[in-house]
């Protein structure tokens, strides 16, 4: 099968969606699945990869921007991942050729757009160029807080499904925050997996000694941006709370490219900059070692859509603890992780528990390790090519028709056949 991978994140980008593409990628290519990634790469042709876009990075943002450029190649089934330019463009060109597109909801954008300008504004590209009407009103309530902006990215969420034969979520708790927008666009929950880590190589004496932190202080983690997003203000609050019972404890941020100085600012304010370790994105097989030196993984989020920080700790055997209850079960396994209410006092509380409660940290790390091990790389992989088997039988007929059909307007809703039978491929809200 020819499969087109389209993202406007390249795989450098130490976040998790480009994680999660290159994983997708990666288990694709090992097959007979012929797979092409159309993404961002660099400006000289000479160094960039098949299906890589010329592009430029963007300022104060570790992404890179490319032109709207369609895939360049026969494609039997377009996977985006993405709502970019790229993205956009891949839908577009799927709707045209008469090929299925499968869409994979990576990011809350209605709970980003209060963070990141470039939300709306991509959101006004998106929907222009997918054929929405919106005129100078849609466009100014775009810019502004409120519920216009939401009806907004509401009504081009509807658009860009209309585009969609099938939309992929990594949790439940996407799938539930998209189905308003669906209609008649089946939803399927595939979570991203993680890799096993490699074998121990003393990761956690040396990294440590770089820190400079007791081989035998209490460690608490968090992995990613330490952005509004993100509740970095709660993390440092319960983190506050352990240091009360555990005045030993540090506290390793890893991944800290922006509002550093919001961070050690609130830090002194909490009485915990002595013990913070602000540190800053480093490659993704780099992070295993952060894992292996800590002795609890902090996740203070509440608008991530799958979270995969929370697997990759739990397949080092690092017990989670989470404030997200919609993020709580694991890919796999009917277990759940533990969670608390999102204040710094039950926050800090569970925080601490997994630091001096060893029954309760054993029972946590044995069914995290088990969840990983059930919810493997073969067994997502099967998921997603049977997935596009259900689409392929199509997209062969209509290259097969004597008269194929014409390239379909902007903005025009994808036909009943290329949307797949609803019957057949129903909703599922579990792996």
């Amino acid at each position: 099968m020819r499969i087109a991978h389209v993202s406007d994140s390249h795989l450098a980008n130490p976040e998790g969606v480009a994680t999660s593409i290159g994983t997708t990628v990666a288990l694709l290519r090992a097959t007979d699945h012929r797979v092409v990634l159309h993404c961002p790469g660099p400006l000289s042709r000479r160094r960039r990869q098949p299906g890589e876009v010329p592009s430029l990075p963007v300022p104060t943002r570790p992404y890179r921007l490319a032109p709207p450029r369609p895939p360049d190649a026969p494609a039997d089934v377009v996977h985006v991942h993405t709502t970019g330019p790229l993205g956009v463009a891949g839908l577009r060109w799927a709707a045209e050729q008469g090929v299925p597109a499968v869409l994979t909801w990576h990011t809350d954008l209605v709970a980003y757009a209060a963070h990141y300008p470039e939300v709306p504004i991509g959101a006004a590209y998106a929907g222009l160029r997918l054929g929405l009407r919106w005129g100078v009103r849609d466009l100014w309530a775009l810019a502004r807080p409120g519920p216009a902006r939401q009806a907004r990215l509401a009504e081009l969420g509807r658009c860009l499904l209309a585009h969609t034969s099938v939309l992929v979520t990594p949790s439940a708790k996407t799938a539930a925050l998209m189905a308003p927008m669906a209609g008649r666009t089946p939803i399927v929950v595939l979570p991203t997996p993680v890799a096993a880590p490699g074998v121990d190589a003393d990761d956690r004496r040396r990294l440590r000694a770089r820190l400079g932190i007791a081989a035998d202080a209490p460690v608490v983690l968090a992995v990613g941006r330490t952005t509004p997003e993100k509740n970095p203000d709660l993390l440092l609050a319960a983190f506050a709370r352990v240091r009360r019972d555990l005045p030993a404890a540090r506290l390793v941020l890893l991944g800290a490219r922006r509002h550093r100085i919001a961070v050690r600012r609130a830090a002194r304010r909490l009485g915990v900059a002595d013990a913070l370790h602000l540190l800053r994105p480093v490659p993704h097989d780099r992070v295993g070692a952060h894992y292996r030196a800590a002795d609890v993984l902090a996740f203070a989020s509440t608008t991530d859509t799958q979270g995969l920080t929370l697997c990759e700790a739990e397949a080092y055997g690092l017990p989670v603890a989470m404030v997200d209850a919609a993020l709580a079960e694991r890919p796999g396994a009917a277990t759940t992780r533990p969670v608390a209410e999102p204040t710094a006092a039950a926050f800090g509380a569970l925080l601490t528990r997994l630091l001096t409660e060893p029954e309760l940290r054993k029972a946590v790390v044995r069914d995290g390790r088990a969840a990983v091990a059930a919810w493997s790389g073969p067994r997502y992989l099967a998921e997603l090519t049977t997935l596009y088997a259900t689409l392929w039988p199509v997209s062969a007929a209509d290259a097969t028709t004597a008269d194929p059909p014409g390239p379909a307007p902007a903005g025009a809703a994808i036909p009943e056949a290329r949307r797949g039978d609803a019957a057949t491929r129903r909703a599922r809200t579990s792996p």
